[in-house]
């Protein structure tokens, strides 16, 4: 790509451009974080690589260096600038900040982040906003994200609420890997949200997302609440030193497309704000550095700064955020992984009869490569989970005995270890952990005792559970599995199978004595001998299922996001799977 290309706009009304701050953000593929050895038999822990303090400050003030670089007059490029889809081009600069906010301290938003991203190969640096939804998991927008690899390149900074390259405070840490939504589109920046996992959890509270069917928080005249270190001037390039806010109401979407035609997309966008005055004076709207930071409504992420006209000010114009309800089913499942070799994808374990328990490595729709964690034989049940949201897998595991571990890295001795969780297990039916079901962001446990009696165990993120609370009886005559939201909304479902063969899905709701609404049918001929739900395997942020049938043949099942019609159509994984007794 051309640095002219990198610098054409969208034709709106006014010069339109993302609202990220600095300079050239290259196109292409997203970079992913490559396959790491897989962990030996023996589950030697080993961190994730992570920078060293010096590498991160030297991306701080690369950055820093960039922005005092590329004034309006001198700019090579703002970072995230929206191609024209009509091949016109613009070398005009793009710089968001929220104009007319007012500082907010860290206190009030311990959740927002700041986002470095500096290439010393070729000088390419910029700035972007984000949001804690777990301790290892930053939502920010896309246009930050794609094309770039911030596993090589990025810092992150929590913590505090002046830019780090002013102060001391705050805490920086390394990306392990990224996460762009599959529907971004770099032409129009259309579904403009990423997640990137960090490596090492920053200790600060988080901020969730909406759910998918959120509407009241979309309601004209809703007042949010916009936050970041964006320009605070149209006139300046400058960036604001300290964390502002700014107080926005809803916009219903007409308005948004009556000022900004086809480029506003209905239903994948919101925007907010009064119509801005043409000039500082009167106009209240995030700005170029804001990118990728939240708007919150309702103590929630409603939408996530995307764009907006150039300099921000031009009279009638808004602020244009990604509408994180329609996303919120494809960002949770990269707050929930099951990853075990770190890809960004949702592994597979499995036991034979004899014992021996194996790591299956997702390759998309198939697995490929293996690698043996040893003699398991004093187990029944293995389920996935990273209940501490800290990017290393966790098993939940019961043993012969009825006991319940949790099987979880312990660095400072350099090795997995196993906690005890209680003991009479061995009197529940089934025990699945399908993600967060009671709606405090916490993986949570479900389990069926044999008079068919269903029990939420709320997690608290540090591999306990709190105190059991009964859902209902009747569920014993299911077989139930699940991992992740298999309809879209953005919470977690769950799965069940009936004695004739016919398969539903619990819509998750949010509630622990009330986790699920009334199921939906998906369809006959279920009858298969195991299940294994393990999460998003191929990464399209949708939560996807194993099967094996009666002759031992492992299926595939990709998730589409649809309570009625959850699955694609299947994949044949390969034979010879009766030889495992154990999923999970």
């Amino acid at each position: 790509m051309t640095s002219a290309q990198r610098r054409a706009r969208i034709a709106l009304p006014a010069a339109a451009a993302a609202f990220a701050l600095g300079g050239a953000l290259l196109g292409g593929a997203p970079a992913q974080a490559t396959d790491t050895q897989p962990l030996s038999g023996e589950r030697t822990v080993r961190p994730l690589p992570t920078s060293s303090e010096a590498e991160l400050r030297a991306r701080v003030e690369g950055v820093k260096s960039v922005l005092k670089k590329d004034g309006p007059e001198e700019d090579a490029g703002a970072t995230g600038e929206k191609p024209a889809p009509s091949g016109s081009s613009s070398s005009s600069t793009v710089d968001p900040k929220i104009i007319s906010g007012q500082p907010a301290s860290i206190a009030e938003a311990p959740w927002m982040v700041q986002l470095y991203y500096y290439d010393p190969a070729d000088g390419t640096g910029f700035f972007c906003g984000g949001s804690l939804v777990a301790p290892n998991k930053v939502l920010t927008a896309a246009h930050c994200v794609y094309g770039v690899n911030w596993a090589l390149n990025g810092t992150v900074v929590g913590g505090t609420e002046k830019l780090f390259y002013t102060t001391d405070e705050g805490m920086a840490v390394g990306v392990a890997r990224q996460w762009v939504n599959p529907a971004y589109n770099d032409t129009t920046i259309n579904g403009d949200v990423a997640v990137l996992t960090l490596d090492t959890p920053l200790p600060y509270r988080t901020l969730q997302t909406t759910s998918a069917d959120d509407t009241l928080s979309y309601k004209a005249g809703t007042p949010g609440t916009v936050y970041g270190w964006g320009r605070i001037s149209s006139t300046s390039d400058e960036s604001a030193e300290v964390l502002q806010k700014a107080t926005v109401p809803m916009r219903a979407d007409s308005s948004c497309s009556a000022y900004f035609g086809s480029h506003f997309v209905a239903g994948n966008m919101v925007c907010a704000g009064e119509p801005a005055s043409g000039q500082d004076a009167g106009t209240v709207s995030p700005c170029n550095g804001d990118s990728g930071g939240p708007l919150v409504v309702n103590g929630r992420i409603a939408g996530v700064v995307s764009w907006g006209v150039e300099d921000c000010v031009e009279s009638g114009a808004y602020g244009v955020y990604a509408k994180t309800s329609t996303y919120t089913g494809r960002i949770n499942p990269r707050i929930d992984d099951t990853d075990l070799n770190f890809d960004g994808r949702a592994d597979l374990l499995a036991r034979t009869s004899g014992g021996e328990l194996f790591e299956y490595y997702s390759r998309g729709t198939t697995v490929g490569g293996r690698a043996s964690l040893g003699d398991w034989s004093g187990t029944n049940l293995i389920r996935q989970a990273d209940l501490q949201r800290d990017n290393y897998a966790e098993f939940i595991v019961r043993t012969t005995n009825g006991d319940l571990h949790w099987f979880h890295p312990d660095f400072a001795a350099g090795e997995y270890v196993a906690t005890r969780i209680g003991g009479g297990w061995g009197a529940m039916k089934s025990i699945t952990l399908p993600g967060d079901v009671t709606g405090d962001a916490q993986a949570d446990l479900l389990a069926v005792d044999t008079a068919g009696v269903m029990w939420t165990y709320p997690g608290r993120g540090n591999g306990t559970f709190g105190k059991r609370v009964q859902v209902g009886s009747g569920w014993g005559v299911l077989t139930l599995t699940g991992k992740g939201d298999y309809t879209g909304d953005g919470k977690a479902d769950l799965l069940a199978r009936d004695s004739s063969g016919s398969l539903y899905v619990y819509p998750g709701r949010g509630s622990a004595s009330a986790p699920f609404g009334k199921r939906t049918f998906v369809g006959t001929g279920w009858n298969f001998t195991a299940y294994a739900a393990t999460g998003d395997v191929n990464g399209d942020g949708r939560a996807d299922l194993f099967a094996r049938d009666k002759d031992g043949v492992l299926w595939f099942y990709a998730g589409r996001g649809s309570a009625s019609a959850p699955f694609s159509p299947r994949t044949k994984i390969g034979s010879g799977w009766n030889a495992f007794n154990i999923f999970g």
